[in-house]
């Protein structure tokens, strides 16, 4: 093996072509530029002969072995050459031997270059490498396998690792060249000519592989002639010639090594990237060379959830009809389910939105959440632990869907699937997200309650366990979410590049809605507490970073909205084209009501860009549902005491006119804003759902000592009377869902 390296060349009648013809210098080396090309690292280290340990990896007939005899011939250091397959522990060790003495007695490095080096076993490899790390040898190991997977990980990391890639066409032709011109080692003595498209096909059948093409080379020209011909002689070779000269490769495929996972990997992708026709060249190549088909429909059914997934619901079920079909009726003929399946996946829509279940399996990892308790097995502790209580049957109500909790606490909000626009995804899209955002309104909303005590004929979705989930969801909350979301913005003309405000957002409800209405500007977002602003992330995650909300929290009992600076400060921003709020005011005031609307209005005022506006919608309690409404259609004989209730209770709404805090109306809202410059329009909404009311709520309202609402009627009708109507609503709660009404008001503010 070392003469190989040390003769400098045979002779053009000695030795195989491909052989003689092995490049000498660096500018000998064909079609690597990438790693010998002028001013590359390989390169200057050659020519320096200071050259470490390197592993040259690619395709046969790329030039590993070529590189190595250049080293040979430029190195000053010894060039000691071993063959992995041959090669075994004792010629390892007898070279280690001789280039130990080398280097003690003569101070003489050793080059050792080991060719298919992946081939010797652990044992092998490990024999090698203490004298690899304390420089007695320096390695060049060549191997067309992956040295990542296939050499010692102590070697890899001791060696630098050079990639060469298949000739291209131009390389093969300028190699073909360079053996027809030379005249000492190639047929530079003759001339040599092709018929038109011969050369041609020599190169595109060698496939990059420069030991084919001469090999090729060498066989069509020698048997064109009786050889060898007196120098001068012209020789033609035929088309014929040279197809018979390079018979059609055998693929280049292993289906134990880099060939077979490269060629799955391109199949795989090209399907996944839609290119039929890629897929079905990757499809032959694997077919051709002889790959297990069921291998090949293992990794079709994978991508068909992987990478087709809900675009197409049929994706899964043709793969696995293909493959069955192919079990029934084998090669040739299976030929077909194996392309139909394939041009199926490689057509189809793509979504990997199954990949979702991995962030949740992360998040199982991170958090081991306990169940919720309404989502537990009641079969079995229902009665001691309460198990299961509060869970709501969806089947029971409209559209067999509720929103309810189904994730634990800790992770409530949190996301992971996040339907694309693609293919059957793209349908079901809206109502996934409409139904998401409606359950994140409630849920994280009501986390936080809707008032700030409760205690005036308030409806309090956060009200626990399965009283407070049937007034929910009983009433059709939902569709008056999205009908006072839908209300708001249609007072806009929100555009792509606006800039939104939403105060008072812990639900989300105008904030999703917004996002997709403005993409390329900003939707900001206030909430009153820091846990209100992690689970509205938590829910943002599902969206790409860069369209995602920023969200601020303004902390409860102060201004709903920010000065310019800390707007600045929190969102980079301090003028926005539209600021909304949905009930903004649904959880007190923290001042007089007028003080709070003026504070509104002038912040709003400050923060809203020329020609901006503002929308709010707000619901006054003077609006709210009467009780002697709801109870005025019972037994005649309390008409009496109806007709007093009634009477008190608009005494109630009239006692501190205009400044209370439930008697504050359309004009003291509408005043607020006008008096801060605003050009006002102020529409009321009439409002109903229907309600579900329990003896949690009733009891809260008949309490005298709790709610103002109470006292004052206690104290207008008496003990008994009062007493009597507490009874009255209970019966009448007892019999199902009243039809709450009220009245909303639209406040809709432009700059003036």
């Amino acid at each position: 093996m070392a003469d190989l390296f040390t003769v400098q060349g045979a002779g053009a009648s000695e030795g195989p072509l491909a052989d003689r013809m092995r490049p000498r210098t660096l500018d000998d080396v064909v079609g690597q530029d990438h790693i010998v090309g002028p001013g590359r690292l390989l390169r200057r280290a050659i020519q320096a002969d200071r050259l470490s340990s390197v592993i040259f990896y690619g395709p046969p007939g790329t030039g590993k072995t070529s590189l190595a005899r250049v080293i040979a011939n430029t190195t000053r250091g010894d060039f000691v050459s071993l063959n992995a397959v041959l090669a075994g522990i004792k010629d390892i060790r007898e070279a280690i031997d001789r280039s130990d003495e080398r280097r003690r007695l003569y101070g003489k490095r050793t080059i050792l270059f080991v060719d298919e080096v992946h081939r010797w076993n652990k044992a092998q490899q490990d024999a090698l490498l203490p004298w690899v790390e304390n420089g007695t040898v320096i390695l060049v190991g060549a191997t067309t396998e992956n040295p990542f997977f296939e050499v010692n990980r102590a070697l890899v990391s001791r060696s630098r690792i050079f990639q060469l890639k298949p000739l291209t066409a131009i390389n093969l032709r300028e190699a073909a060249d360079r053996t027809l011109a030379d005249k000492e080692r190639g047929y530079g003595k003759w001339r040599v000519s092709f018929e038109e498209g011969a050369l041609e096909h020599l190169v595109e059948v060698a496939g990059g592989d420069a030991r084919s093409l001469l090999n090729a080379l060498e066989l069509a020209i020698e048997t064109s002639v009786p050889w060898p011909p007196a120098e001068g002689t012209e020789i033609l070779v035929g088309f014929e010639a040279a197809e018979e000269s390079i018979q059609r490769r055998a693929v280049l495929y292993d289906r134990d090594g880099d060939y077979h996972f490269d060629t799955i990997s391109a199949f795989i992708k090209s399907v996944r990237g839609s290119d039929p026709d890629a897929a079905l060249y990757w499809l032959a190549k694997m077919v051709r060379a002889g790959e297990d088909p069921s291998f090949i429909f293992r990794r079709m059914i994978i991508l068909a959830s992987e990478d087709v997934g809900l675009a197409d619901l049929a994706a899964i079920n043709v793969v696995i009809s293909c493959a069955q079909a192919f079990d029934r009726i084998g090669f040739p003929e299976g030929n077909f389910p194996l392309a139909h399946a394939c041009l199926y996946l490689a057509t189809a829509p793509k979504s990997n939105t199954t990949l979702a279940f991995f962030d949740a399996l992360a998040e199982v990892d991170r958090e081991d959440a306990e169940v919720p308790s309404h989502l537990r097995d009641a079969s079995r502790d229902k009665e001691g632990f309460g198990h299961g209580e509060g869970y709501i049957y969806p089947h029971a109500y409209r559209d067999h869907w509720a929103a309810q909790q189904y994730l634990p606490t800790l992770l409530r909000g949190k996301t992971f699937y996040n339907p694309s626009r693609i293919g059957y995804e793209g349908k079901i899209r809206e109502e996934v997200l409409k139904k998401r955002e409606l359950q994140v309104a409630l849920i994280i909303g009501d986390a936080h309650g809707d008032a700030a005590d409760g205690e005036f004929l308030s409806w309090s979705a956060s009200s626990k366990g399965r009283e407070g989930w049937f007034k929910r969801l009983e009433s059709g909350r939902s569709a008056l979410l999205l009908s006072d979301r839908d209300t708001i913005l249609e007072q806009c003309s929100i555009v792509r590049h606006h800039r939104i405000l939403i105060a008072a957002a812990n639900d989300g409800l105008l904030l999703w809605e917004c996002l997709r209405r403005a993409p390329e500007g900003l939707s900001a977002a206030l909430v009153d507490s820091d846990t209100a602003r992690e689970a509205l992330l938590r829910y943002a995650a599902g969206i790409d970073e860069p369209e995602q909300p920023i969200i601020a929290v303004q902390k409860s009992g102060g201004p709903l909205l920010p000065s310019p600076e800390d707007a600045d400060t929190w969102f980079d921003c301090h003028s926005f084209d539209h600021i909304l709020a949905r009930e903004p005011w649904r959880r007190g005031f923290g001042a007089a009501p007028q003080a709070a609307f003026t504070a509104f209005a002038e912040a709003a005022r400050n923060l809203l860009a020329d020609s901006g506006d503002l929308v709010l919608l707000q619901s006054p309690p003077k609006l709210g549902e009467r009780i002697s409404r709801i109870l005025a259609d019972e037994d005649s004989k309390t008409a009496e005491l109806i007709r007093r209730l009634a009477e008190a209770e608009e005494a109630f709404f009239a006692a501190t006119e205009g400044a209370g805090r439930w008697t504050w109306d359309a004009e003291t809202l509408e005043h607020s804003f006008t008096a801060a410059g605003f050009q006002t329009t102020l529409t009321v909404l009439d409002q109903a759902e229907e309600r579900l009311l329990t003896e949690r709520d009733i009891s809260l309202w008949f309490d005298p000592e709790r709610s103002s609402w109470g006292s004052f009627i206690h104290k207008a009708l008496g003990e008994k009377d009062f007493q009597v109507l507490s009874a009255m609503l209970r019966d009448r709660a007892k019999q199902g869902p009243i039809l709450w009404k009220w009245r909303s008001l639209l406040l809709k503010g432009m700059v003036k």
